[in-house]
């Protein structure tokens, strides 16, 4: 396990927020400067909830919560990585088999859609992605 060199109270809460908010600071690596409106909206482009549901208030809440103890001005605290003691000639299992695994690829769409009864307007958006996509 690795270990926390500076036990600084305010740069593990910045690391933590870095660590537990990963997805708001891959958008933004200084997504703890921006304002409670851009944060909300980065947010929801996450999510993919409305910005005024509770889901989204909660993040946005516990994320200042936690920023209110972060310290950034300083870089990430250095890990120590502890290398396993060899010393007595143990040698780690080898695979069972050496075949090359394939590569698999996915993605993900989120879609906001309109808020409407008009089915029509579903039907279009369904039928459009169905001809540019699922070709």
């Amino acid at each position: 396990m690795p270990r926390v060199l500076d036990s600084s109270k305010g740069m593990a809460a910045a690391e933590a927020l870095r660590e537990g908010f990963n997805p708001l600071f891959q958008i933004d690596e200084n997504v703890h400067k921006a304002t409670d409106d851009e944060l909300r909206g980065l947010i929801v482009q996450i999510t993919g909830t409305d910005k005024d549901s509770s889901t989204v208030a909660a993040i946005l809440g516990s994320f200042k919560a936690l920023k209110a103890y972060a310290d950034f001005t300083r870089p990430s605290p250095i890990l120590i990585v502890e290398e396993p003691d060899l010393s007595d000639n143990h040698t780690p299992d080898e695979p069972e088999s050496l075949t090359p695994l394939g590569i698999s690829l996915g993605y993900t769409i989120n879609l906001n859609l309109p808020a409407t009864t008009d089915i029509a307007v579903f039907n279009a958006i369904f039928r459009s992605l169905r001809e540019n996509l699922l070709r």
